[in-house]
């Protein structure tokens, strides 16, 4: 798995995008057996909202972010060198340039789908501070790669002082207006930094307290949701026990109902059988009669015919 080009996809998307997007790479690389791959990419984080929105405008504007950079290394050799001039220079870019870009990051958060609040933006005012006064910061800015959101960093790291020692001893007679100048400049520049001090602070705070607003208002939702949940599947429990309740009585109706069943079944076999053997009785009986009946014709027939052999006897006699 190429870790640069996953990198390069996971700081492209918006921070809601980017967890299940990179636990879906590290599964994958897991699959593969690409373990280094996976430890590379579990290891990145979540950029801050402000964050992502400055690496969208270095990823979005690469020219742009060029020329910013160029402002910076330029500030910062002005700066090293004590160069008043180009100092004066640098700085009046910085200021343009910083709330140009500020108002192209905010322009572009919009269009990709994720609108970001005033404190979001001075956020990114001060990660832009920070690019342009330390080379560590501006690096992965460049690539649209910061993970993290830096110091205030509204001046410049200071020249150490056996610098400034060495630079004022070597310096001719001739830099006094220069150094004024320069003098002149780091007080500017001091002055601008306890300027900006103060709404920094009221911005953090300001920050902090729109995100505990916004927490709040998120376990209250998961709260309201949690009850929900709750009284459904209380009201769930109690109708699954009627229906329950249902069943068993309608299965001890069922069986009383089978017993009912097999009772009268019962009966209904015992009384065919006494049918049976009744019908068997009365057919023994019935053939009983009709010998009898039998017998009593032969009988009848027989004195019959005694009849008629008396009655020719007296008639042989009364004739004689």
């Amino acid at each position: 798995m190429d870790v640069e080009q996953v990198t390069d996809e996971l700081y492209a998307l918006r921070p809601s995008e980017f967890t299940a997007a990179r636990d879906a790479y590290v599964a994958e690389a897991r699959r593969a057996k690409d373990r280094a791959a996976a430890r590379a990419i579990a290891a990145l984080r979540r950029p801050p909202l402000a964050v992502w929105a400055a690496n969208l405008l270095a990823r979005e504007r690469p020219e742009e972010a060029e020329r910013f950079l160029a402002v910076g290394e330029a500030l910062r050799e002005a700066h090293r060198t004590l160069d008043g001039e180009r100092l004066r220079e640098a700085g009046r870019q910085r200021h343009r340039l910083v709330a140009a870009l500020v108002r192209t990051a905010a322009a572009l958060a919009e269009e990709a789908g994720q609108p970001v609040s005033d404190p979001v933006l001075r956020e990114v005012e001060q990660i832009l501070h920070a690019v342009l006064a330390h080379p560590e910061v501006a690096e992965p800015w460049a690539k649209g790669r910061l993970t993290a959101l830096p110091e205030t960093a509204v001046g410049f790291p200071g020249v150490p002082p056996e610098t400034l020692t060495a630079r004022a001893s070597a310096a001719p007679k001739d830099r006094a207006p220069a150094r004024d100048e320069e003098r002149k400049a780091e007080k500017a520049e001091r002055a601008e930094k306890a300027e900006k001090a103060e709404p920094a602070e009221r911005a953090e705070r300001a920050r902090a307290a729109e995100e505990a607003r916004t927490g709040l208002a998120r376990r209250e939702r998961e709260r309201d949701a949690a009850r929900e949940a709750a009284t459904a599947a209380a009201a769930a429990a109690e109708e699954a026990a009627e229906r329950l309740r249902r069943a068993e009585q309608e299965g001890e109706e069922a069986a009383e109902r089978l017993r009912r069943a097999e009772r009268e079944r019962e009966e209904a076999a015992e009384a065919a059988a006494g049918a049976e053997r009744a019908a068997g009785e009365a057919g023994a009986a019935l053939r009983a009669a009709e010998q009898a009946l039998d017998g009593a014709r032969d009988a009848v027939a027989r004195a019959d015919e005694e009849v008629r052999r008396y009655g020719r006897a007296e008639r042989g006699r009364s004739s004689s």
